[in-house]
């Protein structure tokens, strides 16, 4: 049998957050010590309607089969996924109390009724999921900051630095920040021909290629 100084403590506790997670999550202790630990280990439980459990009933299949294991391979358990036998889906955590001697002799456990957010978080996340699977596009507060991550994305589109591009590398990056709108930003012909360190004439040509190969085809 758990010490009053042990068992108090622990049903304290198991108040505390019950109160503060409110009446879809229950709360319980276990005492380890007795003889028919499996059979009625419940010695406290806070919201035993999630699970439909009392004071004086056993531990759950999780716990049941943590026991039948040997001492030292028992290990907590935080944030897991369970589920009552009429459908609720519960996010349980199951934690040994151990006395001096590593024994285990209590289970604190808490068994969060998710059913309803698991509903909601289903709801938000086809709201907010884009329509398909890409990376966020990033929003500046300037268009030049939007031309300078243009440019960076350029580079990083060519998978070299300016120094080691060609003329055909350099046409693929203008004609790709064309296609951004990049040049539709006041006086960005200069700064990205400066960049790539063409003149403005070359960088329009690189343009007219593009709309000759176009009509070409």
């Amino acid at each position: 049998m758990l010490n009053t100084q042990l068992k108090n403590t622990l049903c304290s506790l198991a108040h505390a957050i019950a109160l503060h997670y409110g009446k879809s999550c229950e709360v319980a202790v276990h005492d380890l010590t007795g003889e028919n630990a499996a059979d009625s280990s419940i010695i406290y439980i806070e919201n035993g309607e999630v699970t439909g459990r009392k004071v004086g009933d056993g531990a759950s299949a999780v716990v049941l089969e943590q026991l039948s294991q040997a001492e030292q391979t028992r290990e907590d358990r935080i944030g897991y996924f369970t589920k009552t036998s009429d459908g609720k889906v519960l996010k349980s955590t199951t934690v040994y109390i151990r006395d001096d001697k590593g024994r285990a002799i209590a289970i604190f456990s808490v068994n969060h009724d998710i059913s309803a957010l698991s509903v909601a978080a289903a709801a938000l996340t086809e709201l907010t999921a884009p329509a398909s699977a890409s990376e966020p596009e990033r929003i500046t507060p300037h268009v030049e900051e939007l031309l300078d991550e243009l440019l960076w994305r350029s580079t990083e589109l060519i998978g070299k630095p300016v120094s080691l591009m060609n003329k055909d590398d350099k046409q693929r990056a203008v004609r790709w920040l064309n296609s951004k709108g990049a040049l539709l930003i006041t006086k960005s012909g200069d700064k990205i021909a400066n960049y790539f360190g063409i003149s403005k004439f070359t960088l329009y040509s690189y343009l007219t290629d593009e709309d000759t190969e176009t009509n070409k085809a």
